[in-house]
């Protein structure tokens, strides 16, 4: 059974490095913008894995990828697009595999509104999505991230069925729910209509450390098989500790951020893959540029902050996927 309400089970402080890899629509999607350039769809995963698994291999370091399934289906519509390289972004999986990194899973379509789904549409998600990564990872996914970081119980079910040993969808940050409101609000009276969703205001009060989920109300404490491991955030205020904030923040605020999670037993640190991606470069739309802060800022820039960011984090913690700190956790 998973423990709930314990120490973690390590001598030392830990670190798990994730990354969403949301794919271009994603964005165009929550900014109602419509759908991205064709050749453009899978440029997250053809451009920004290859720099992650690049730095992740000169240090050293095994993370924690969570793919969406609908880019590595073969079967998937418009998968024959031009474009679209399906059979290239299997490849990349599969190398992240064989590298020593875990292949975890954001769902087969990136829906979100996947937890408002009925349980029978949300299942199907999780499922098509656990075959297509098992296939590449040559094991079955243990660990989900919600799209938009929304878990519902339906979903959560579906996971303990399947046997996931945690799910990390939790973020309990009001401010990153105010911003995203204000974010939704604007474009609601612009008439535009964005593809985000507002998460279930209670996952604001859930436990900021992993903890052992309830299956009716995943944002308490209960006795479900499965580990919760919330998206870092401070203590007290609960401000957002993830990859697109750390790289735009200015130096002397992403150093108190670092040091306010530095006392933590566990740093669930989270990005996309869209933080190593270059505005020039890889082609990205202006569009999108003008929305997205992050876009405006060089790879380099971002790169040399990232590098930073990681040697803080093998100073003062143990890096690992976090398959290797839930597992444990679940014994």
């Amino acid at each position: 059974m998973v423990r709930a309400s314990r120490p973690l089970p390590f001598s030392s402080p830990q670190c798990a490095v994730s990354i969403d890899v949301d794919g271009l629509d994603c964005y165009y999607r929550i900014h109602a913008l419509g759908e991205p350039p064709a050749h453009l769809r899978d440029v997250i995963l053809r451009r920004a894995l290859p720099r992650f698994a690049e730095i992740f291999a000169r240090r050293g370091i095994h993370a924690t990828f969570f793919l969406v399934g609908r880019d590595l289906d073969p079967a998937a519509p418009g998968a024959d697009t031009p474009g679209n390289d399906v059979a290239g972004a299997r490849a990349i999986a599969a190398d992240l595999a064989r590298a020593g990194h875990e292949l975890a899973s954001h769902s087969y379509s990136h829906r979100y509104e996947m937890a408002r789904l009925s349980s029978a549409e949300a299942g199907a998600e999780i499922e098509l999505a656990h075959a297509l990564i098992g296939e590449l990872a040559s094991a079955a996914p243990v660990g989900f991230r919600a799209p938009g970081y929304d878990i519902s119980p339906a979903m959560l079910g579906h996971l303990v069925r399947l046997g996931y040993s945690y799910d990390s969808s939790i973020f309990p940050a009001p401010v990153y729910y105010a911003a995203k409101a204000v974010v939704m609000a604007a474009l609601a009276a612009a008439g535009k209509r964005t593809g985000a969703v507002l998460t279930n205001p209670r996952a604001l009060l859930a436990p900021s450390e992993p903890y052992r989920p309830s299956l009716t109300a995943p944002w308490r404490r209960g006795r479900a098989d499965i580990v919760e491991l919330p998206v870092a955030v401070t203590p007290r205020i609960r401000a957002p500790v993830i990859g697109t904030s750390l790289l735009v923040a200015p130096d002397w605020m992403r150093a108190r951020m670092l040091a306010a999670v530095r006392g933590c037993a566990l740093f669930n640190f989270e990005l996309h893959g869209i933080d190593l991606i270059d505005a020039r470069d890889d082609d990205i739309p202006a569009e999108l540029v003008a929305r997205q802060p992050d876009l405006r800022v060089p790879l380099i820039h971002k790169r040399e902050r990232f590098e930073r960011i990681l040697s803080y984090l093998e100073t003062h913690f143990e890096l690992r996927p976090l398959r290797d700190l839930a597992i444990p956790m679940s014994e």
